[in-house]
C-alpha cells in the first residue's frame, strides 16, 4: 500500500517573525507535518519534542514567515499566458508563480472570441481540478468600449445569457470571478446568473457614474448574501472591483465616478477592491491613500501579471493583442496602453511596503483578504494550526528565501 500523506510528507520547522492575519509576532515558529500547519505561534510555546526528526529550514537573521500569497488577477508568467489555451505554457506559468511565492491564484482570461474563451476554459478547468490553480477569473467580455484598456474592442459585447451559459458550462465550476461593466444593458441579469452559479462579480473596465456603480455593487452584494454558503460563497464573500483606478474614469471633484463609490463601499465592508501596487499601474501615494482610507481588510493586492513576468524586455502577447515590454512596463504595440503587469505578487507586496503600508497590512491584502473572496480562508491565507502548509519565508528586505506549498518545499535559498 502507498504511504499515507501524513507519513510520506516531511516535517519542517521555520523560525522568524510571523506575519499573518494583520499582525506581526517576533521570535515565532511554524511547524509543518503531513502537509498541514501543526503549530504557529511564539517560540516560547513551541514543543520541539512533538516533532521528532523535523527539519529546521535555515533562514537569515531578520527573516519573516508569511502565508503563501493569493493572487485574484493573474494572466500568466514565464512566457506562458493563461488566455492562450496552451496546456504546457499554462502549467509552466503556474509552476513559476508557485515557486515565487504565489501559492494560490486565479488564472485570468482576457476578452476574446467565444471559441477562444471556451478553449481556454477547458484547459484551465483541468488545472483547477488538479489543484494547481484556485479557479478562473474572466476579465470580460462584458466590458465598456470606452474603458477597454488592453482588452480587444473587437470582442467586447453586452451581457449575453446564452454565451455566459456556455462559458459556465465549459468552466465546469472552476469560474470563480468575472469582471463586468454595470452600465451595459443586461448587467443585472448577468449578476443574477453569476451569483446563481457561485461566481463573484467584479466591477471594472467601466465608464459608469458613482450612483450606478454603487447601486450595482450593492445589488451584487445582496445577491451574494442571499445565495450564501448554499450558493458556494464563504461567510466573508463580497463582490470585488477589478484593479481600482485602472480601467475607469479618474476621480474628479465634480464627477466622482466609480472610484469614489468603490472607495466608500470598500471602507464600509461591502466590497473588496483590487490594487495593482506594482509602482507602474498606481503611484505609491495612491496605494498608501487607499490603504489608509479603506483599511487592509477591504483591499486585495493583485499583479495583473502577463506572460513577460519573470522574463526580459521584449515582444509578448496578451490574449489576441501584441504587447511590448520596455524597462519592465508592458504596453500594447498598437496604442501604448498599459497591458498587464510584470511583477510577482511578492514584488507587489514589497513595493506596497515601500509606499508606506505596514508589512502586516500589505501581507493581509495579499493573503487572507483574497482567500476570503474565494471562500478558502480556513484552508489558505493564514498561518494557523490545521491550515494547508502554504508558507513563504522572506529575508529582512522581503526578498524570497523559501516557499512551501502543501508542505512541500518548492524553492529554498
Amino acid at each position: 500500500m502507498p504511504e499515507s500523506r501524513e507519513t510520506a510528507a516531511p516535517a519542517y520547522v521555520l523560525r522568524g517573525t510571523l506575519v499573518t492575519d494583520g499582525a506581526s509576532t517576533a521570535d515565532s515558529v511554524v511547524a509543518v507535518k503531513g502537509g498541514r500547519i501543526a503549530y504557529a505561534g511564539p517560540y516560547s510555546g513551541f514543543d520541539a519534542a512533538q516533532f521528532p526528526g523535523a527539519e529546521e529550514l535555515p533562514l537569515p537573521d531578520g527573516s519573516s514567515v508569511l502565508p503563501g500569497l493569493v493572487d485574484l488577477h493573474c494572466h500568466g508568467a514565464a512566457g506562458g499566458g493563461f488566455p492562450t489555451g496552451d496546456d504546457r505554457a499554462c502549467r509552466e506559468a503556474v509552476d513559476f508563480l508557485h515557486r515565487n511565492g504565489t501559492t494560490s491564484l486565479l488564472a485570468s482570461l482576457v476578452t476574446a472570441s467565444g471559441a477562444e474563451l471556451l478553449r481556454s476554459l477547458g484547459v484551465l478547468k483541468t488545472l483547477a481540478a488538479e489543484g494547481l490553480i484556485a479557479g478562473i477569473h474572466s476579465e470580460g467580455p462584458f466590458l465598456s468600449h470606452a474603458r477597454c484598456g488592453a482588452q480587444n474592442p473587437l470582442w467586447l459585447r453586452d451581457p449575453d445569457p446564452e454565451l455566459l451559459g456556455q462559458l459556465l458550462a465549459a468552466a465546469g465550476g472552476a469560474l470563480r470571478t468575472m469582471t463586468y461593466a454595470p452600465e451595459l444593458p443586461g448587467a443585472s441579469e448577468l449578476l443574477r446568473i453569476l451569483t446563481d452559479h457561485g461566481v463573484t462579480p467584479s466591477l471594472g473596465h467601466t465608464d459608469a457614474d458613482a450612483r450606478l456603480t454603487a447601486d450595482s455593487l450593492a445589488e451584487a452584494a445582496d445577491l451574494i448574501g442571499t445565495a450564501g454558503a448554499g450558493g458556494g460563497f464563504g461567510p466573508h464573500a463580497r463582490p470585488t472591483v477589478t484593479h481600482l483606478f485602472n480601467g475607469m474614469p479618474p476621480l474628479h471633484h465634480r464627477s466622482p465616478g466609480p472610484v469614489a463609490a468603490c472607495l466608500r463601499l470598500a471602507a464600509a465592508g461591502t466590497v473588496v477592491v483590487e490594487l495593482i501596487g506594482d509602482g507602474v499601474h498606481l503611484d505609491p501615494e495612491t496605494v498608501r491613500m487607499a490603504f489608509e482610507l479603506v483599511g487592509s481588510e477591504g483591499i486585495a493586492l493583485v499583479t495583473d501579471s502577463m506572460a513577460a513576468t519573470g522574463l526580459p524586455d521584449g515582444d509578448y502577447e496578451l490574449g489576441p493583442s501584441e504587447v511590448v515590454v520596455h524597462d519592465g512596463v508592458a504596453t500594447l504595440k498598437s496604442n501604448g496602453t498599459l497591458a498587464g503587469g510584470t511583477a510577482t505578487l511578492l514584488d507587489v507586496v514589497r513595493t506596497t511596503i515601500a509606499a508606506g503600508v505596514s508589512p502586516a497590512d500589505a501581507v493581509l491584502a495579499a493573503t487572507l483578504v483574497p482567500a476570503r473572496v474565494l471562500g478558502l480562508e480556513t484552508e489558505i491565507g493564514g498561518l494557523r494550526a490545521g491550515m494547508r502548509a502554504d508558507i513563504i519565508a522572506v529575508g529582512p528586505g522581503f526578498e524570497l528565501v523559501t516557499v512551501l506549498r502543501g508542505g512541500q518545499v518548492l524553492a529554498a535559498a
